[in-house]
């Protein structure tokens, strides 16, 4: 690994460069599934995600939804804005599909109109567990104007996302998100948006 590795997720590595406020994202081509319970690997799959995340950070920032994203590198990397993760995934469900319908009893293909968004713990070791608003407070993972913030901008990147994928007869049945502090205090969508999410 490079003398500057900072961090390895289950999906991507993390190098510092030159500049503090920047890191260097490189997507691997690791598969896990349940919280990494699960493994594996899919050639080219590390290629696909950094294009497709680069695509559509570029997409939404058109439509001045801030995010981390920079530029690409090469097919595997991009740099993007050095961010502190917050604790909290945030999910929006368009269509009722897999967890919830476990956990609920609901019927699957049901169309939620408006679409629900859901708040879960990011945790690996408890399986990401779906909390509320209260609890996010309650233990200091985000503030109330940042829960404000993430949640309008999650609605937001739902409807840009859902009227691009509808132009390409693609259905978005729910996806998930993750939110970042940069180094100067701003709010910002990060981690990645791909197929893994």
């Amino acid at each position: 690994m490079q003398n500057n590795f900072l961090y390895e997720g289950k999906a991507k590595r993390l190098y510092a460069t030159a500049d503090p406020s920047v890191v260097l994202v490189e997507y691997k081509d690791d598969l896990t599934a349940f919280n990494a319970e699960k493994k594996g690997q899919a050639q080219g799959k590390g290629r696909l995600n950094n294009l497709i995340s680069a695509a559509l950070f570029k997409y939404l920032s058109s439509f001045d939804i801030p995010n981390h994203f920079l530029d690409i590198v090469d097919d595997n990397r991009h740099k993007a804005l050095k961010v502190d993760i917050l604790p909290v995934e945030v999910i929006i469900r368009n269509i009722t599909t897999g967890s919830i319908c476990r956990r609920l009893g609901v019927k699957e293909k049901i169309t939620l109109t408006p679409p629900l968004i859901e708040f879960c713990y990011k945790s690996d070791e408890y399986g990401d567990p779906i909390i509320a608003r209260e609890h996010i407070l309650t233990f200091n993972w985000a503030t109330a104007e940042q829960i404000d913030a993430m949640t309008e901008i999650a609605f937001k990147v739902n409807e840009k996302l859902s009227a691009l994928f509808n132009q390409m007869n693609i259905l978005l049945v729910d996806f998930k998100i993750e939110f970042g502090i940069t180094v100067d205090g701003r709010l910002v969508l990060a981690d990645e948006i791909s197929p893994d999410t």
